[in-house]
């Protein structure tokens, strides 16, 4: 029988102090260069999470930085003097801060989500795979052990005795046995019908 098997266990999460030294990192990289490495921030998201939005945000933030490196390229002398070379420069620090916010608030939201994942025991949910139903907790928060209300008084029904099969026979159940009277009804009327005809 095929199935989809056993979602494989969820790694651990790096320790904090790691993950902040490489989002320090990477964005200071982004800022000493003054924008024009913004894009390597969005391409190690992008291998962490896999999302398709984040290679196409690393994409559009390559592609900006290519365009803005060609405008401020074409500038003549080295003082920026024309419309194109303006629109380079807002180009390189708009992706520059739009770069840095996006990618710690998703690789923090990231880390986070597996980090909760981690301390629930349980791996984060996979797709194709059945997850397991939550048991209802006993206190909600609008009750608690002191207030909750006195248990209904119940009455056992009484239950008849079973008796037990003799050894190496499973007893049948009780639809069967009637099912079987039936049948033996039915060959003893036919029987005596085809008797009483001839």
């Amino acid at each position: 029988m095929q199935g989809h098997g056993y979602p494989q266990p969820a790694k651990p999460p790096p320790p904090t102090g790691a993950l902040v030294l490489v989002r320090v990192l990477f964005v200071g990289i982004s800022l000493f260069c003054i924008g024009f490495l913004a894009w390597t921030m969005l391409l190690r998201l992008a291998i962490v999470t896999r999302k398709s939005l984040d290679w196409g945000l690393f994409v559009a933030a390559l592609a900006a930085d290519i365009l803005s490196l060609v405008l401020l390229g074409s500038e003549p002398g080295e003082d920026v003097h024309t419309a194109g070379g303006y629109l380079g420069i807002t180009l390189l620090l708009g992706t520059l801060v739009a770069s840095i916010a996006y990618y710690l608030a998703a690789d923090i939201r990231h880390f986070q989500q597996l980090r909760e994942g981690a301390y629930a025991g349980q791996p984060s949910p996979a797709y194709g795979y059945p997850q397991p139903a939550q048991p209802p907790s006993p206190y909600t928060a609008t009750t608690s052990p002191q207030h909750t209300p006195p248990p209904m008084p119940h009455t056992p029904v009484p239950q008849p005795p079973m008796s037990t099969p003799p050894p190496g026979q499973r007893p049948a159940p009780a639809r069967i046995d009637q099912v079987r009277a039936e049948l033996d009804e039915l060959s003893d009327y036919l029987r005596k019908h085809d008797e009483g005809g001839k």
